[in-house]
C-alpha cells in the first residue's frame, strides 16, 4: 500500500471525497514555493501534485506555463525539486506527493537514477503526460517496480477502445481531464463529467479524480460530487502569480478543499 492508497482508503472510510492541489515547484522561488507546499496539508489538501518545471509544457495553459518559466528563471532544477520534497518530508511523512511533468528531464537524468532519487526523496507517484501506454517499458513499469504509483490521464476523447490500454498499468488513481484542451482553458461541468467518470469506473476499481477547469469552491464541490475528488491547479498558481501572501494563498486553497470535502 502506497501513501496514495492509504490516503484514499482513509477518505473512503470517512465517506469523504479527495482534494488534490497542484503547485509548480520553485514558483516564484524555492522559499515561497516550499512555504506554500508545507501549508497545503493544513489547508485540507489530501494529495499534493508538484509540477516539475520544463521548457515545453505542452499540456499546460498559459498560467502554468508562466509558472514553469518563473521557476526556471529563478534557477529551479530537478535536483532542487527533489530537495524541496525532502525538505517537505522532514515535517510531513503522510501526505502523498505526485510529481507531474514531462519525460525529457527524467530521460536526461536516466530512469534508474531518477527513480532511486525520487523514492528516496519521498515522492509517491508520477504523472508524465507525454508518455503514452505504448511506452510503458520506458518509465511506467520501472516506476511501479520501484514502488511508485504511475497515474495516467483519461480524457473526453479516450474512447471505449482506448480506455483499457490507458488503464492497464495505472495505479494510485485515474486522473480524468474534464475538458478537451489545455489546463485552465475552460470550466468543467459536472453534468458532462458524471457519465464519463461512471464509464471509467466500469473498467477500474481505482479512484477517479477530476481536474482541469475547476477554479471555485462551488466547482470543486460539484465535480467531487460526481467523482472521487477534484484537482485544482491553475487557480492556485494564479494566486501565487498575483503575489498574494502565502497565508492568503493557503486560505484560498482551504476554501477549495472545503468545497471538495463537502461533496
Amino acid at each position: 500500500m502506497s501513501r496514495i492508497d492509504d490516503t484514499f482508503a482513509g477518505l473512503r472510510a470517512q465517506n469523504k471525497k479527495a482534494f488534490v492541489a497542484y503547485i509548480m515547484a520553485g514558483d516564484p522561488d524555492v522559499e515561497r514555493s516550499l512555504a506554500v507546499m508545507k501549508g497545503l496539508p493544513g489547508a485540507g489538501v489530501d494529495v499534493i501534485e508538484l509540477g516539475l518545471p520544463f521548457t515545453d509544457p505542452m499540456a499546460d495553459g498559459p498560467t502554468i506555463q508562466l509558472a514553469g518559466q518563473r521557476a526556471l528563471e529563478a534557477g529551479m532544477t530537478l535536483d532542487k525539486t527533489l530537495q524541496m520534497v525532502r525538505d517537505f518530508r522532514s515535517g510531513d511523512k503522510i501526505t502523498p506527493i505526485v510529481l507531474m511533468g514531462y519525460y525529457n528531464p527524467i530521460y536526461s537524468r536516466g530512469v534508474d537514477l531518477f527513480l532511486q532519487q525520487a523514492t528516496e526523496a519521498g515522492i509517491d507517484g508520477l504523472i508524465v503526460v507525454d508518455l503514452p501506454p505504448e511506452e510503458d517499458s520506458e518509465l511506467c513499469l520501472p516506476a511501479q517496480a520501484a514502488g511508485l504509483n504511475f497515474i495516467r490521464l483519461a480524457t473526453p476523447t479516450t474512447d471505449a477502445k482506448r480506455l483499457p490500454k490507458v488503464l492497464q498499468n495505472t495505479s494510485g488513481f485515474v486522473y480524468y481531464v474534464s475538458v478537451t484542451g489545455i489546463t485552465g482553458a475552460a470550466a468543467a461541468q459536472a453534468a458532462d463529467v458524471a457519465p464519463e467518470v461512471a464509464r471509467i469506473k466500469q473498467s477500474t476499481d481505482l479512484p477517479v479524480i477530476v481536474g482541469f477547469g475547476i477554479n471555485t469552491p462551488e466547482a470543486a464541490q460539484a465535480i467531487a460530487s460526481v467523482a472521487d475528488g477534484s484537482v485544482v491547479g491553475s487557480a492556485i498558481v494564479a494566486q501565487i502569480a498575483a503575489g498574494k501572501p502565502v497565508a492568503e494563498v493557503l486560505s484560498f486553497v482551504a476554501s477549495l478543499a472545503a468545497g471538495a470535502h463537502a461533496a
